[in-house]
């Protein structure tokens, strides 16, 4: 018999975005003792003030700035993975942005597919919380490369085969932590967590989006 859990909210926060609720059925990963299974992808203050992720993906395709980091550490209630570069941001810079993470408070830092082992070498040396690389194809000799040089957890983000390299990586490495994106479909997150991904990556609607809703239930009221 399932136990039951008390739901407790509050009239303005009532209306949030909640991430889909077969998340759940990951496995999570637990950083420094807490358990992640849901990461909402987005850097929107308004929508991590209001989206019941268990952890934050602060990932742009931007230069990392740490204006952008501090911004979003203050805001967030909830743990935070930081981009730090590793395209054309990348080597000591990335370094320095991950250890200014690590002081800003952030859980863990993500770093793009292009870095270097080098960068992901000197950066597992500096910093005490997990190094994140993005993993584009099924090459696992690469990936191989990449778990030598130090890194923590593999986030899979390779488009429409991810679910796919999820699956090879899991066969291949065993119980090595895997984050994966699962975008905003359940059936394709559902697949991402039965191919092996520890954690899932949820992309939520955009303000616009959210807008667009609440103005048409205004329409109909007002």
């Amino acid at each position: 018999m399932e136990r039951y859990i008390p739901n407790i909210t509050g009239n303005l926060r009532s209306y949030m975005i909640k991430v889909p609720e077969v998340i759940r059925e990951a496995s999570g990963i637990i950083v420094f003792g807490r358990k992640i299974k849901s990461l909402a992808f987005t850097t929107d203050i308004s929508v991590i003030e209001n989206i019941n992720a268990d952890a934050i993906w602060a990932v742009y395709p931007f230069t990392p700035q740490p204006t952008i980091t501090n911004a979003i550490m203050t805001c967030s209630d909830a743990p935070v993975f930081c981009g730090v570069g590793g395209g054309v941001t990348d080597g000591q810079r990335s370094c320095n942005l991950a250890l200014h993470a690590e002081f800003q408070g952030a859980l863990g830092v993500v770093l793009n597919a292009p870095t270097s082992n080098e960068t992901i070498k000197m950066m597992r040396e500096m910093i005490d919380i997990p190094v994140t690389v993005t993993i584009a194809t099924s090459n696992l000799k690469k990936i191989e490369e990449r778990l030598m040089s130090g890194v923590d957890i593999l986030n899979v983000a390779a488009g429409k085969k991810t679910v796919e390299v999820v699956e090879s990586i899991r066969k291949e490495f065993g119980n090595v932590p895997i984050i994966a994106t699962g975008g905003s479909d359940e059936e394709t997150i559902k697949r991402t967590v039965n191919a092996g991904a520890n954690a899932v990556i949820y992309n939520p609607p955009s303000t616009l989006e959210i807008f667009r809703s609440r103005m048409e239930v205004y329409r109909k009221d007002f």
